[in-house]
């Protein structure tokens, strides 16, 4: 007796598929049969031929939850997450109160959290300039003791709470950070030229939506992301690249992975997508992020990294903010309202129809870039983003043909607006299974209880390939 039987499933073989069943024992996946005769199981998913993958994952996401529930909870962040198709986020350290930079802080954060998600999460550990200022970098190895997957350093302001750091104090933490085996995920911002240029074209009176973008140019990841290399090179710390916007980042990975160096990067969907130009002018600040959208090259460029292994996988950097207070207040606008948007349950549907239906990506580069490669990064794999025997039973399942346009009123998040309002697609999530049991059905909506979610601590300490392509 099995407690689920997944039917009719359509798994990716590489780049081919192979309709089967999946079973489910004691939430973990038990084998696969062709013939069902004999078999039983208290619960059967009927997956109805549809294409079946490993549990997607975003590895980046700020839920808000402790302490500014009025953009995002962890109940609202997750629900989001199981309708785009999502089993595992990852949540960074920044945005809750109080920050997590210690272990103490982050078991403040799991108590706040634990009976409110429907997906499974990781966290990720924090280190910043005032660490160490006050000699608190013993905090880190603590934090990878205990679990966390990877670390976050700001080199732009984020949060009161979470301050960005200087350069001897960024290579610092890179000292520290690479001393656990964990990947340093850094947002890449050169602090001086950003504040020095967004005030300038604040001053010179530019107030539409694409001055924020021009503003914060290319140069200005650019040079971050060479200095962040510079660094790893001398430590020997994994550098990871958050959220990527630029053409020209991801040779620069390229180049280092070329060399040798622990450097891997991820992109949005958005910078896959958008151009700043169109996106920032009809939509102004509810497009406004940081680093902002960029030039139709740049998307080409970023698709090209997907495709070559130079980008190595995708993330949502899902950072709602409330409309009436933070993003259209009486008095806000392109250069003081708050830079995010909300991304997770859009991840999934943009890249397999933007990527997988329009032949940018071949089917085992999708498993790649939603599941495998993360869970791999983090540390998760293969309880996580694998489909063998004994892992978790965690499948999103797609439907390819399924047209649809993405309409901000009827997302879960609470943060009602996207940058892809109106956006149309071909294919979209229609079950999220997560550990044999559905939390969400295109017909039904969400259908997982509250508190489902577990955390999941690092399994390991695992590395990517270097698979680039010429």
């Amino acid at each position: 007796m099995y407690d689920v039987i997944v039917k009719n499933a359509r798994i990716p073989q590489g780049d081919d598929t192979v309709v089967t069943n999946i079973l489910v024992k004691d939430e973990l996946i038990a084998g696969f049969t062709q013939d069902l005769e004999g078999i039983d199981a208290k619960e059967t998913i009927d997956a109805e031929g549809k294409l079946t993958l490993p549990g997607c994952i975003d590895s980046h996401t700020h839920i808000n939850d402790p302490g500014f529930t009025h953009r995002e909870n962890f109940l609202t962040g997750s629900s989001a997450a199981a309708s785009g198709g999502v089993t595992t986020i990852v949540d960074m350290p920044c945005c809750s109160k109080p920050s997590v930079r210690s272990v103490e802080e982050l078991e403040h954060k799991l108590e706040a959290i634990k009976d409110k998600a429907i997906v499974d999460y990781g966290m990720w550990g924090g280190v910043t300039g005032e660490d160490v200022r006050e000699g608190n970098l013993h905090n880190v190895q603590e934090q990878a003791d205990y679990g966390v997957l990877a670390f976050k350093v700001y080199m732009t302001p984020s949060v009161p709470t979470y301050p960005r750091v200087t350069d001897p104090e960024m290579y610092e933490c890179f000292k520290a950070v690479a001393e656990t085996g964990l990947p340093v995920g850094i947002h890449a911002e050169n602090f001086a030229m950003a504040e020095f240029y967004t005030d300038k074209f604040e001053k010179e009176g530019r107030m539409d939506g694409p001055a924020w973008a021009e503003a914060r140019n290319t140069l200005i990841e650019k040079v971050a992301i060479q200095l962040g290399i510079s660094f790893a090179e001398d430590t020997g710390a994994r550098l990871h690249i958050v959220h990527m916007s630029t053409g020209i980042g991801s040779k620069l990975v390229r180049e280092a992975k070329e060399r040798g160096l622990d450097v891997t990067s991820e992109v949005c969907p958005h910078y896959l997508t958008l151009n700043y130009q169109d996106a920032m002018t009809e939509h102004m600040q509810f497009a406004k992020i940081a680093p902002p959208l960029r030039t139709e090259k740049d998307n080409e460029e970023l698709w090209e990294g997907l495709q070559d292994g130079s980008v190595d996988f995708v993330a949502t950097d899902h950072a709602p903010y409330n409309i009436e207070t933070e993003k259209d207040a009486e008095g806000m606008n392109i250069w003081n309202s708050f830079p995010g948007i909300p991304g997770v349950e859009t991840m999934v549907p943009v890249i397999v129809s933007e990527g997988y239906n329009k032949g940018r990506l071949s089917l085992s580069r999708l498993v790649e870039v939603l599941s495998e490669s993360p869970a791999k990064h983090y540390g998760l794999y293969p309880k996580k983003g694998a489909m063998f025997i004994g892992s978790d039973a965690d499948f999103t399942i797609l439907d390819l043909d399924k047209e649809w346009t993405i309409d901000k009123d009827k997302m879960y998040t609470m943060a009602k607006y996207t940058p892809f309002h109106g956006y149309k697609l071909k294919g979209k999530p229609v079950k999220t299974v997560i550990r044999g049991k559905v939390v969400y059905d295109d017909n039904e909506g969400i259908v997982g209880q509250e508190g489902y979610g577990q955390f999941i601590k690092r399994q390991s300490i695992q590395k990517l390939e270097k698979k680039l392509k010429y």
